[in-house]
């Protein structure tokens, strides 16, 4: 099986998987067993999505960002037929990637919890899965770096790291 973020005129619809991508920053599996995409949408709409086999994301026909050129883009309202994002940020975040938090015994209140470094918007955004296909932004630290990465460490705490030259790496841990 083939699975392809982009169309492509090789493909049959038997070996796409799921379709509709702009530019997925991340792609990670719950600690559900769900798979989640983050990605960087036009002039805004930047969306995370539960992703399934055989739906598709819209892209190219919806957004709920603009076109550069300025000329509009439907909605993700105007296609139920379409999978609409479970989150959308306008303005953009621009997704870095996307980790889920597993279990860890000095910071239960991040069990299960996905966290979404932000290259424009300078921030980690904690998220919180419902295990439904079901998500909700819970909290939104502005560090005034572009984050391009977040991992998380051995003791439990959590690593970003900076997109810039020279970057850094930036340890983080709960107050």
């Amino acid at each position: 099986m083939s699975t392809y973020t982009f169309p492509s005129p090789n493909l049959t619809p038997a070996e796409t998987w799921a379709s509709g991508f702009r530019a997925p920053y991340g792609l990670a599996f719950s600690p559900t067993g769900e798979l989640w995409e983050v990605e960087h949408g036009p002039r805004g709409g930047d969306e995370l999505n539960l992703i399934e086999k055989g739906k598709n994301y819209g892209w190219p026909v919806v957004s709920y960002g603009k076109n550069y050129n300025e000329v509009p883009i439907p909605s993700h309202d105007t296609r139920p037929d379409l999978a609409k994002p479970v989150l959308y940020w306008v303005p953009v975040i621009a997704p870095g990637n996307l980790m889920f938090y597993p279990r860890h015994q000095d910071l239960p209140q991040w069990d299960g919890s996905g966290f979404i470094s932000g290259l424009a918007s300078m921030t980690l955004n904690r998220i919180i899965f419902d295990g439904k296909g079901g998500a909700k932004t819970a909290e939104r630290w502005d560090v005034g770096k572009r984050i391009r990465d977040v991992e998380q460490g051995p003791d439990g705490s959590l690593w970003m790291l900076e997109d810039a030259n020279p970057g850094a790496l930036i340890h983080v841990t709960p107050k």
